[in-house]
């Protein structure tokens, strides 16, 4: 799966949990906790849906790693990369 292709899937899980959300002028450096003002079930629900989409398990402990769209490419890209998945 390519990086590209991963940006797709999050920014799918994160459209699911913030719909208003203008996901276009998104900073992918930036913490997308404040970018979208959204909350720690938010958070866990952007978890379970990255986990539907791509069978990636991710524990709460990893979810730091998730804190903006860059840093969750990569997080996602190495668990895919390990096999990490269904």
């Amino acid at each position: 799966m390519t990086r590209e292709e991963i940006r797709s899937i999050l920014l799918g899980a994160l459209g699911d949990v913030a719909p208003e959300a203008d996901l276009a002028h998104l900073d992918p450096r930036e913490d997308l906790r404040e970018q979208l003002e959204i909350d720690s079930m938010d958070l866990l629900n952007f978890a379970i849906g990255v986990h539907a989409r791509t069978g990636v398990e991710i524990p709460e402990s990893d979810y730091p790693k998730l804190a903006s769209l860059d840093s969750a490419v990569a997080y996602l890209a190495s668990r895919l990369a390990a096999g990490e998945q269904r």
